[in-house]
């Protein structure tokens, strides 16, 4: 049976995001603009919804390249993670890891990300969102490097 309604407020959504890695390790974020669905002005590993009838992981490489015109090659997954926002929104996101392989990053969808930026994992913005703040914490248990700041 198909849900009806709205992802994530009339039946739980599903959110897939990339933690991209860069050259020297450096890592790709996104500032959520003041259009954005929730969580405005916080940095984010970039992500999005998945479409009815798609792969979790065609639906990271979508969303990525619809947004920020790059190629990634995901390179394993990092987790599912619970999603809970204010107003009672619930979405499980499943996050990859991935591999920046071509475009050079540009913002394709402005109001929804205001900035994009390469960042060391030791020096991220101080606003980052909830559910960047949960895949540092699991890339930081996985890694075993207490250098990336949570």
């Amino acid at each position: 049976m198909r849900a009806m309604g709205r992802p994530g407020f009339d039946h739980v959504g599903v959110g897939v995001g990339v933690v991209i890695f860069g050259e020297a390790g450096r890592v790709f974020l996104a500032l959520r603009g003041r259009a954005a669905r929730n969580e405005p002005d916080t940095w984010e590993f970039p992500g999005g919804e998945v479409e009815l009838g798609e792969g979790l992981e065609d639906a990271a490489r979508r969303e990525i390249r619809e947004e920020y015109g790059m190629e990634v090659e995901l390179t394993g997954t990092l987790g599912a993670f619970d999603h809970f926002l204010p107003g009672g929104e619930h979405w499980v996101s499943i996050t990859y890891r991935g591999r920046h392989t071509g475009g050079e990053p540009e913002i394709r969808e402005p109001g929804k990300c205001a900035a994009v930026g390469w960042f060391e994992p030791a020096d991220l913005p101080e606003r980052l969102s909830e559910i960047t703040r949960k895949n540092l914490a699991a890339l930081i248990r996985l890694s075993g490097n207490p250098q990336i700041r949570t």
